[in-house]
């Protein structure tokens, strides 16, 4: 009988090439590494906060003011300064819809 290959469980995706944020597919740990698969180019990161499932972190600065974009789409605005590997939530993005522009 054949031996069962190993299967890597994908931590996070990366929705859009353009997104500057990735999706937790498990909870994250603070100080986890992870290596992003960007095409030509890879980029390691560790984890600046814990990221619960199914929410954001930053994968590159964010500076306040700056967009926050997710599936190629800008879904808001950075509140304050966001380090890649910090956690992406209401607390330091202000929604496009939060401030009306999205009716």
């Amino acid at each position: 009988m054949a031996a069962t290959p190993m299967v890597a469980l994908k931590r996070f995706i990366l929705l859009h090439p353009s997104d500057n944020t990735a999706t937790a597919l498990a909870d994250l740990q603070k100080g986890e590494a992870l290596h992003l698969d960007l095409g030509a180019e890879g980029r390691d990161l560790t984890l600046r906060e814990s990221i619960p499932f199914a929410h954001k972190f930053a994968i590159l600065p964010i500076p306040q003011g700056g967009e926050v974009k997710k599936y190629g789409e800008l879904i808001g605005e950075a509140s304050l300064d966001i380090e890649a590997g910090e956690y992406v939530h209401v607390h330091n993005v202000v929604s496009r819809r939060t401030r009306g522009q999205g009716r």
